[in-house]
């Protein structure tokens, strides 16, 4: 996708998007750390975008596009030392499908998430904003790299940011 809203701007709404986006992330990635959990009850607590036209997950190319985006948010969390220690150990294909999963579920596409709920997942961790903060920006960096646009980055953010006091602090 395109960006199409011109010169970029950090304005409240936008840096409260970027901060959900690191909740993506880790919860994502967080789902992913333990090899062979059981999976959850509970799906994630944001729900697909229902306003008329195209969905979010068709309007982000679908299943294809999203996977490309999390196979190049999963190299850049990886290599960041802030917090690519919280993926040592972690079964790597398992953790690109939860990815994929989740941010297909939440944009309104046909998939299911099948990892534990955020709450489980991140027991104990102790995941601080810093490091939240940190897969947002890896996040963010990789949408930009696809070149998907204001609009859907925002409404991406903004659906997977109900997800951070799950995961933040236990």
């Amino acid at each position: 996708m395109t960006d199409r809203t011109g010169p970029r701007s950090q304005t409240p709404f936008v840096a409260a998007a970027v901060r959900g986006a690191i909740l993506l992330g880790a919860a994502l990635l967080g789902a992913a750390c333990y090899r062979g959990g059981p999976p959850a009850a509970a799906r994630p607590e944001a729900t697909p975008a229902t306003a008329p036209g195209p969905s979010l997950y068709e309007r982000l190319g679908g299943r294809d596009a999203i996977r490309a985006v999390v196979a190049d948010f999963h190299a850049r969390i990886l290599a960041d030392t802030r917090i690519n220690a919280f993926f040592r150990g972690a079964d790597d294909e398992r953790l690109a499908t939860l990815l994929v999963e989740q941010i297909c579920e939440v944009t309104g596409g046909p998939c299911r998430y099948s990892g534990r709920s955020m709450r489980e997942t991140h027991a104990g961790m102790h995941v601080t904003d810093a490091q939240f903060d940190a897969l947002v920006e890896d996040l963010a960096a990789s949408l930009r790299r696809f070149g998907v646009g204001e609009r859907e980055k925002t409404e991406l953010l903004t659906l997977l940011g109900g997800l951070r006091r799950e995961i933040v602090g236990r």
